[in-house]
């Protein structure tokens, strides 16, 4: 548990959370705000507990955590898949709700999983001109989306290949095109390096360092978000335990082992 809840800035470090809390304070250009959050899926199986956390433009964030302790709940429900929750849930200054749900889903992209869950058109250019078509966008302004996603991806030369002869590694930097085409200001993704073999997993670490937005990246590969994120909030049993720079985390052994978690491959001694 939490003892104290104030919010040090970035760069303060990563402390033990019965030692006084890592959490950060918004600072300017602050995209995601949540204050005391709770939620459950039905009664009496709460799944997270007073959750802070603020987020700002430019950041890269890892969320880490065992198997079933809320990762996946909680970027649900900053996309606003999960609206029955208690406290404060903001995204670029509004509530999550669904008044302001079109709102909400223009300001963040929400990348799966299971990147097939994605891509359901027949060619890659289709489907990463879906979400710009369905904005009522002008054909210049969706040809030129759909560009400018695909280069920044490094996927130019698979515009016209059709999704079902794509590697699971085009797969996944196809799906990330999908959401770059709508130019959300915050990112989500769910377990991104699963599945990828070495290269296709070196290219997404590059493509993903080079994005400007911010993102917050839920992954069990702490060598991935070793290399892709500049802070970490460690979740255990539906609580920010820790919320501090990657690097003061992840080579924390006690504080990982503790929440059922080991050191990345590149601090552990052979």
């Amino acid at each position: 548990m939490m003892n104290n809840k104030t919010f040090p800035h970035r760069g303060e470090g990563a402390r033990r959370a019965d030692e006084g809390t890592y959490m950060q304070t918004g600072v300017h250009g602050e995209l995601l705000t949540i204050e005391n959050l709770n939620f459950s899926y039905e009664k009496n199986a709460q799944v997270l507990f007073d959750i802070n956390f603020h987020a700002s433009e430019g950041e890269s964030i890892g969320l880490i955590g065992a198997n079933g302790i809320g990762k996946s709940t909680l970027l649900k429900l900053l996309v606003g898949l999960y609206l029955d929750y208690d406290g404060k849930l903001e995204v670029a200054g509004h509530p999550v709700n669904s008044k302001n749900l079109n709102h909400i889903r223009e300001h963040i992209g929400y990348v799966f999983q299971d990147s097939d869950s994605q891509l359901f058109l027949s060619t890659v250019e289709d489907d990463v001109a879906f979400g710009p078509r369905n904005y009522g966008l002008s054909k210049d302004e969706v040809k030129k989306r759909v560009t400018e996603a695909l280069q920044k991806v490094h996927i130019e030369e698979l515009r016209k290949k059709q999704n079902f002869k794509l590697s699971g590694g085009e797969k996944k930097l196809s799906a990330i095109a999908t959401i770059l085409s709508m130019e959300p200001d915050i990112i989500l993704m769910d377990e991104p390096s699963i599945a990828l073999d070495p290269r296709n997993r070196r290219n997404l670490i590059g493509v993903l360092n080079e994005l400007s937005c911010l993102k917050i990246i839920a992954s069990h590969d702490l060598d991935f978000i070793m290399d892709t994120c500049e802070r970490v909030v460690l979740l255990y049993d539906g609580r920010i335990e820790a919320d501090g720079k990657t690097d003061d985390i992840l080579r924390d052994k006690k504080l990982l082992e503790d929440h059922g978690l080991e050191l990345p491959l590149r601090f552990q001694q052979v």
